[in-house]
């Protein structure tokens, strides 16, 4: 007669449990942050597409098109995974979120074709930089997702060579590209913030352990340092 099976090899243990909960939840933050990140590249390419119409020729119309058309591509990617972690389809997500980028963007509205150049070239490092310093919080899978949406283009270099070009030739155009350059990264890390501020899940899943506050403003202090080097690289510092 076989033996009676041990009940309690069918129950799991609490930490079984508590694993299995705690995997839930960061599954359920990256797929919040991804869904986050859909909506950014939806607006990025929008955006891009409506300032192209300010390029002088033909040729810089076409390297906005080239970056745009890598949006569409992070974008397709994030989808597939937003919809496998969330259930959420593209459009659904990109609802959810949309209103804070199309706010940051109405923001950074610009009225020249080389306050567009500064945007595209910042928007992209912005986006790097993003990656770089988070990617070390995500399980390996979500880290290459993120490696190959967020990481910058050789795309934009061609907005960094032209203003660089251009402040040389017009020193009197830069001290407004400064002060350009400075409103796109405080309205970024400001909108940032309101996305934070709004899921809790995701900035725990971030900066859980360094006290939220303290792992939020230092995480920003680095971006900006960045961004310092970023403009330089325009010939803007």
């Amino acid at each position: 007669m076989a033996p009676a099976p041990d009940p309690s090899e069918s129950i799991p243990s609490p930490a079984t449990s508590t694993s299995v909960a705690s995997a839930e939840k960061r599954d359920s933050a990256i797929g919040k942050l991804f869904a986050v990140l859909l909506a950014g590249e939806f607006a990025a390419f929008h955006r891009l597409i409506e300032e192209s119409a300010m390029a002088p020729d033909v040729p810089s119309r076409i390297a906005i098109a080239r970056m745009a058309a890598s949006e569409v591509g992070h974008f397709d990617r994030l989808a597939e995974r937003v919809e496998a972690m969330t259930g959420l389809g593209a459009a659904e997500a990109v609802e959810r979120y949309r209103s804070v980028f199309d706010q940051y963007h109405r923001a950074t509205t610009p009225k020249t074709w080389y306050e567009a150049l500064v945007k595209a070239y910042v928007g992209d490092g912005l986006a790097a930089d993003f990656y770089a310093e988070l990617s070390d919080m995500l399980p390996p899978d979500s880290q290459a997702v993120m490696a190959e949406v967020m990481s910058e283009t050789a795309n934009s270099q061609f907005a960094r060579d032209q203003v660089r070009a251009a402040v040389e030739a017009d020193p009197s155009i830069k001290s407004a590209l400064v002060l350009w350059g400075r409103r796109l990264l405080g309205e970024a890390i400001t909108h940032a913030q309101w996305v934070l501020a709004a899921e809790e899940e995701v900035t725990d899943l971030l900066f859980a352990g360094a006290s939220s506050l303290t792992g939020v403003a230092g995480f920003f202090d680095v971006v900006a340092g960045k961004h310092a080097d970023r403009m330089a690289d325009l010939g803007l510092d």
